[in-house]
């Protein structure tokens, strides 16, 4: 159940971080944006995430999907 509801959020975070940052991707790059921006989510909210449960996981996770697109925007190929 794990690895689905990572999916589950990773899809959703993507799409919020794609649709607020104005990036046109795929099905699974949203999925793998949204799912490292979980991950940076995590390891940068850890202690929110504690206090907010279920929904700051969310909103950690579309916050490390937005800073993961900026980095891919302003590092990434051109």
């Amino acid at each position: 159940m794990g690895v689905i509801w990572l999916l589950i959020v990773g899809a959703a975070a993507g799409f919020l971080a794609t649709r607020i940052m104005d990036v046109k991707a795929s099905v699974p790059t949203t999925i793998a944006i949204g799912m490292g921006g979980a991950l940076i989510g995590g390891l940068v909210l850890r202690m929110a995430l504690a206090f907010m449960g279920m929904l700051g996981g969310l909103v950690g996770a579309v916050l490390g999907a937005l800073l993961l697109i900026w980095l891919w925007q302003q590092y990434g190929p051109k």
